[in-house]
């Protein structure tokens, strides 16, 4: 019964092989943080690198406080729960840590899953229904998209960060006018029963910001709903780490806010969703993932609510972090590299005006690895085709010599192969 479907996806994997897509695994030998050990290629002699491509924005992954809150979590409240939240799944520190976010992001409530992918995935058909409308912008993260799909609701799409395509978007789902690319004269206008405007705060693949002040006031204006996804902002972007919306000075305004403890908050895993209280309560009856997974570990529970008073406490990891971010995109860009605009940790080295894009971030990854730096070349499908490049993540855990290294490195290697 398998011999088809075994050569259908040998044929397929032989092509994502040929095209230069195949992801391969770095197997790393030690804890997350700034100089890691890698075994790369797979059997090779494992080598010391600097890591230039984690999430551990603060690096809090392997802090000593982070690590001494989850040791003390496994003696109190043991390995795990072995069940959903609502049977035997909830510990007071569940609690607490529910408590936690919604204060940070001053909301009503909110609600722990086991990855913020769930968290989008549990959102939107929980709440929404077959007469209401999802505006997401086009470049929103796999977890934003999926999660629509799996609601009864209409999807509108707006342009990338474009103003003027959402608001198009909110007069088509405010006056039902959508039918006229659809069924044309067979029915009445249905007008949206409700709306929500779906959106990243942080793009993942270009670190650029959404303009949540301009989307905060087209939602009133259409009586709209904002979601912002902020999963790389959480802990770290704004004044006091409260993200992308701190950022754009709309705290407090988000409807719904999904975020993840699995970057800047310590790495491990887990996600939230912080909202207004009926929200969340309707999530705790409806949403799938949240009801039908394990609940989340209480080391990691315990490791969390750490990590927020740690960030409560003191201001300079954030300071530490945008301070090499700073020097990074100052240095690159002198020595004429094409980095995109913005201010936040994600620097995305392009390959744009290059006709062998592809190829060239995948070949500058390669030399930069054999130069001690981590890297990972991103190219179509994963980005646009003409797009690709090497994006790189800032940390607080990098030292100013860590990233002067890396600035050395690029600037050989981005030399010899003719980028600069």
């Amino acid at each position: 019964m398998y011999r088809r479907t075994k050569y259908d996806l040998k044929q397929e994997l032989n092509l994502i092989k040929e095209s230069g897509l195949f992801k391969d695994e770095r197997i790393i030998l030690s804890d997350q943080k700034a100089n890691i050990e890698v075994c790369y290629p797979t059997g090779s002699k494992s080598k010391e690198v600097l890591n230039f491509c984690s999430n551990n924005y603060l690096g809090l992954a392997n802090h000593p406080q982070i690590i001494d809150a989850a040791k003390k979590s496994l003696d109190k409240y043991g390995f795990g729960l072995a069940s959903v939240r609502f049977i035997c799944g909830t510990q007071d520190i569940h609690k607490e840590l529910e408590e936690k976010i919604s204060n940070f992001y001053q909301t009503d409530d909110a609600i722990l899953y086991s990855s913020c992918f769930d968290a989008n995935g549990g959102l939107f058909e929980s709440i929404l229904g077959q007469d209401d409308v999802i505006i997401t912008d086009e470049l929103n993260h796999a977890s934003i998209i999926d999660g629509i799909r799996l609601c009864k609701a209409k999807r509108f799409i707006y342009k990338h960060s474009d103003m003027k395509s959402l608001e198009q978007k909110l007069v088509m789902a405010r006056e039902g006018m959508d039918i006229w690319e659809h069924t044309g004269l067979a029915h009445e206008p249905k007008p949206a029963k409700n709306i929500i405007i779906a959106t990243d705060g942080v793009f993942s693949m270009d670190g650029d910001i959404a303009n949540l002040k301009d989307i905060v006031e087209l939602g009133k204006t259409y009586d709209a709903m904002v979601m912002v996804d902020d999963s790389h902002a959480t802990g770290f972007f704004g004044k006091t780490g409260r993200g992308s919306v701190e950022y754009n000075d709309v705290l407090g305004e988000i409807d719904i806010i999904t975020s993840t403890l699995g970057k800047a908050m310590g790495g491990a895993s887990g996600g939230f969703t912080a909202s207004k209280k009926e929200i969340i309560d309707m999530l705790r009856q409806r949403s799938r993932p949240y009801l039908f997974s394990n609940t989340l570990a209480p080391s990691i529970a315990g490791a969390a609510i750490a990590a927020f008073d740690l960030l409560d406490k003191s201001n300079d990891l954030r300071e530490r972090l945008m301070d090499n971010t700073t020097h990074f995109r100052k240095k690159m860009k002198e020595l004429g590299f094409d980095i995109t605009e913005s201010v936040h940790p994600i620097t995305p080295v392009m390959f744009r005006k290059f006709d062998n894009d592809a190829k060239l971030a995948q070949t500058m990854a390669k030399e930069l690895y054999s130069e001690g730096i981590y890297v990972v070349g991103f190219s179509f499908p994963v980005v646009p085709k003409g797009q690709a490049r090497i994006r790189t993540q800032i940390s607080a855990a990098h030292s100013r010599e860590n990233i002067d290294k890396c600035i050395a490195a690029f600037e050989k290697v981005g030399k010899k192969l003719k980028v600069i």
